[in-house]
Order: C-alpha cells, then structure tokens, then sequence
C-alpha cells in the first residue's frame, strides 16, 4: 500500500509520543487539529497547546476550530480527503459526519484497558481504584463514548508506588507503540481486526475536579493513600493539619490497629508523620505548606519543632 494520507487531532502532552511517530513515518501528515489557545501562566496570556508547539516546529498545518460541529469545519477535513484520523487526547467530541469523512475512520489511542474507564481520566482513576493493570487501546472511534471496537492493546502493570505522572509517561510511549504497529498493519494492506467491547466491566472516568483534591481521614488509609499517588502532579491531595492546609505529594497506608479519632497524630519520625484514618492510618511522606516548597517529612518536622520554640 502506497503512504496514508493522515490527520492528527490531539492536545496536551499525552498525545506529544503518536504525534512524534506519524512524524517520523513515511506517511503524509495533511493537517494536525487541536483546541484554541487557552490562558496559561500568572499572566493568562494565550498559551498553544503542546501538540500545536511541535505540529509547527515540523512545519504542519494547524487547525484549530471552537467545533467540529461546524459544516465549515467538517468541509474543510473532507477536502483533505483523508485515509484515516488519529485522536489523542484532543478533547473534542467527534460528530458521526466527521467520523464518515476517512477512509479508514478514525482511530483513537486511549490510556486503558477498555471497556474499563472510558471517559476523561482513565489514568488517574485507575491508580485511585487500586486498579494492579492499565495499558492503552487502539479504538476504532464510534459515536459513543470510548465505546468503540478494539483494535489492538498493550497492557502494563500498575507499580505500588505509581503516580498519575508517571503512569502518564509510561502509556503515553505505550500508546505511540501501539499506534505505530496499527499503521504498519493498515499500510501492509491488513486493516486490524476490530474487537468489539464486552458489555461487563465497562466503567466510567470522570474529569478530575480540584475539589477532590481534599482527603477525609474518616475515610480508609489505602483508599486516601491511592488518591494521593493519582492525584500527583495534579491536582495535588490535601488535608488539614494543625489548622493549616497541607499538600501531601507522598503517602502510604499503614495496617495498624488504633481508636483515635481521624485527623489525631499517632506518630512523628523521620519516616513519616501518621495520622489516624477511618482504617489504619496514612504516613505523610512529603508534605507542603501554604508558599512553600514539597519537604521531605523530616524537615517537615524540623521546621514545626522550630517554629514551637
């Protein structure tokens, strides 16, 4: 088969590795679409999405509609007469027209094992399930919602100490290689075999909310120490603490019997600060105060025991 002719559509920098593997193909890249520019910064000053950055270091046509509703928009993808759309990320909803327009479809990389967590943040919500396996899918897109065929996928364990981030990164690459073997096939003339999701086990990740970066400690320390490796780099897990608000950047659960009330200090080394939980009790490990920089806890404590003096 000769070159396919591609559109990209992704945004910020989980879809930077499949963008970087359709550049570096033999295929044509048509155009790359991603959302406006947003504010970013202390200043809010218009900000191009990290897909948009390396789409036009590369010399690509960016495009950029509010919509893909638009008949314009749509007019404007159907004249590139594309073989196939890759979305990443993108963050707009495709409209069935616009699902019509490839000739292969549209395919789209996502950051789990579906059909469970379909949705927006697949990645966090499976380190905050205590989810031990991710992985990514390549999905033949439908008007549903991640509810497409399955075309391939590569799964991965999830580490104990597993972030937000770092899994991030990991299925990102995953994602880049699972892309870059579906193209190979569709260019080979062997379109991959669509495996239709199972209707058990289908779950659904919704947005992370910064309101759900505070922990109640009358809640079980597993579950609050999973949050906090899942809401790490954002939005980061808080609780309450000697009458100010802390960020906690590294925690565990610990299995320890005790009758205190939530939020009592149970311990304070240089291992951690524990504090009780509805069960067991979470060990801060890193910690932040209000203007200040992620401590390790140990220097956390220094710094209280000087400010008591």
């Amino acid at each position: 088969m000769q070159p396919l002719k591609l559109v990209f559509a992704g945004t910020p920098d989980f879809a930077l590795p499949c963008l970087r593997t359709v550049l570096s193909g033999p295929d044509a890249l048509l155009a790359v679409y991603t959302q406006p520019d947003r504010p970013a910064g202390r200043g809010r000053q218009l900000a191009p999405s990290p897909v948009k950055q390396l789409a036009l270091a590369h010399g690509i046509e960016v495009r950029q509609p509010a919509s893909l509703r638009d008949a314009d928009a749509q007019a404007a993808l159907r004249a590139l007469q594309p073989d196939l759309m890759i979305v990443v990320a993108y963050g707009l909803l495709l409209p069935q027209a616009v699902l019509d327009i490839p000739r292969f479809g549209c395919w789209n990389v996502h950051a789990s094992l579906l059909p469970r967590w379909r949705g927006a943040a697949p990645i966090q919500r499976a380190i905050e399930a205590g989810d031990i396996e991710s992985g990514v899918c390549l999905m033949q897109m439908e008007k549903g919602l991640d509810t497409g065929p399955v075309l391939l996928s590569l799964a991965t364990p999830i580490a104990p100490d597993e972030t937000g981030g770092s899994l991030h990164d990991r299925l990102a690459a995953l994602g880049a290689e699972v892309l870059g073997d579906g193209l190979k096939l569709l260019r080979a003339g062997l379109r991959p075999a669509p495996r239709p999701q199972p209707s058990d086990g289908a779950t659904y990740a919704r947005k992370l909310e910064k309101s759900e970066a505070l922990l109640d400690l009358t809640r079980p320390a597993t579950e609050l120490a999973n949050r906090v490796r899942a809401f790490h780099p954002w939005p980061v897990a808080e609780l309450e603490f000697e009458g100010e608000r802390l960020r906690v950047h590294a925690a565990s659960a610990l299995d320890v019997p005790h009758a205190q009330p939530p939020g009592t200090e149970l311990a304070a080394t240089r291992e951690g600060l524990d504090l009780a939980c509805g069960d067991g009790a979470l060990r801060l490990r890193v910690v932040q105060r209000a203007g200040g920089r992620p401590l390790p806890v140990g220097d956390f404590l220094n710094a209280r025991r000087a400010r008591a003096r």
